[in-house]
């Protein structure tokens, strides 16, 4: 029986934590709601309740989009990475 020469990467990276944190940190943000639920500060008439969500609709896109392009660039390293060391490509 030939004896696999693959090196196996670790699944947790800490690339991968931070994309984790960008998809997690929309959720705490919104299902912390006594951090938001108050009127003060107005912004244009607008009450913080309001804005506050509006304003975590933009944040949680920019978090999104870093998240994917961190999750492309783990892949095609992890994808390099392997073919380079003569493993299979995933």
């Amino acid at each position: 029986m030939p004896e696999s020469t693959e090196v196996k990467r670790p699944v947790i990276t800490p690339v991968r934590v931070v994309i984790a944190l960008c998809l997690i940190a929309p959720f705490v943000a919104m299902l912390w709601v006594s951090s938001y639920a108050k009127a003060d500060p107005a912004l244009a008439g607008i009450p913080f309740f309001y804005w506050y969500q509006m304003l975590w609709v933009l944040i949680s896109t920019a978090l999104t989009t870093l998240a994917y392009k961190l999750w492309q660039h783990d892949q095609r390293s992890r994808t390099t990475s392997d073919t380079t060391k003569g493993g299979a490509s995933k």
